[in-house]
């Protein structure tokens, strides 16, 4: 059924928040992937060494993540309110799982911001690794949100 649909010329969900027809969401979400993902790292790393500036690391990693999730989520919002199209339930799923890892990373980051050994063990690693597991399966959502229902992809 999904292959009948992407076949016919215009029918793909298309994305709304582009520039010059490039859809901006997919060209964003690596930017905070790969940040939560070295804080995760920088926190196991801390946790080893008690080394300080691992958790530094992780606090500055936490931070960027989060501002370039918001550039993300927005280009996301945009995506899914442009397009009644790509309002599946997967992509509520994929919203929800992003929105619920953006707010761990929050409380995440205030965990981040205490002095010492707390600041990492045992808090701040647990939802470091809470984020990346949830990152995971959100990110396969928005690779079947691309890869088969065709929201993005070139007409």
């Amino acid at each position: 059924m999904v292959d009948q649909v992407l076949t016919r010329e215009g029918d793909r969900p298309r994305s709304t928040a582009a520039i010059f027809g490039h859809p901006l969401h997919p060209m964003l979400v690596p930017f905070p992937i790969v940040c939560w993902i070295g804080a995760l790292i920088t926190d196991i790393t801390y946790s080893r060494t008690a080394n300080i500036q691992w958790a530094n690391f992780s606090a500055w990693l936490i931070v960027a993540g989060l501002v370039m999730g918001g550039f993300a989520a927005l280009a996301g919002i945009i995506d899914y309110f442009g397009d009644r199209r790509v309002r599946s339930g997967t992509a509520k799923l994929h919203g929800l799982l992003n929105i619920t890892v953006f707010v761990i990373q929050i409380f995440n980051a205030f965990i981040h911001s205490r002095d010492g050994w707390t600041s990492v063990v045992p808090t701040g690693l647990l939802l470091s690794a809470i984020s990346v597991l949830l990152l995971a399966v959100s990110g396969w959502l928005g690779g079947s949100l691309v890869y088969k229902q065709g929201v993005g992809t070139p007409r």
